[in-house]
């Protein structure tokens, strides 16, 4: 039988970091056979490695993070917000991530990413619904079908 969960009180990481960046290499992201701009995955581990970059600036290599349609995505997650950029390629732009994580480190805060990385910012979530637009939700229930729009009454 299960015991029932007991409350373990606060989680408390000993380790915190001032911002995590989530680079996608997913199905699209990094994938040079099908056209796309390399993630340079081992350069970037190795200068976080060499810098203990992580200390101020978790990096996480992930999975697809989407939206596919923009490719070589970046998520910079802050205690002031999360922040999307799509279309990263080339060394410039990985050398400056670096060089923004090592600021990061060097000023003991999360600092903004430079303003060449503005242009390629992006709102992936929608914030206010498109009343044009009824919304669906899918169920397995088999009362509701996925063309139900959300919230209608079904028989």
């Amino acid at each position: 039988m299960d015991q029932p969960l007991t409350d373990p009180g606060p989680v408390i990481s000993r380790r915190r970091a001032f911002a995590q960046l989530i680079l996608c290499k997913g199905c699209c992201c990094g994938r040079t056979d099908r056209g796309h701009p390399e993630v340079p995955v081992d350069r970037l581990k190795a200068a976080w490695k060499a810098g203990a970059l992580n200390k101020s600036v978790q990096l996480t290599i992930s999975g697809c993070v989407g939206p596919c349609d923009v490719t070589n995505v970046a998520v910079v997650v802050t205690p002031n917000g999360t922040f999307w950029y799509g279309q990263l390629g080339g060394d410039a732009d990985y050398d400056a991530i670096i060089s923004w994580a090592e600021e990061c480190r060097t000023q003991g805060r999360v600092i903004p990413l430079p303003p060449s990385f503005e242009s390629r910012r992006f709102e992936w979530f929608v914030s206010e619904p498109d009343p044009t637009i009824a919304p669906r939700c899918q169920t397995t229930s088999p009362d509701v079908s996925a063309d139900t729009p959300a919230g209608a009454i079904t028989p």
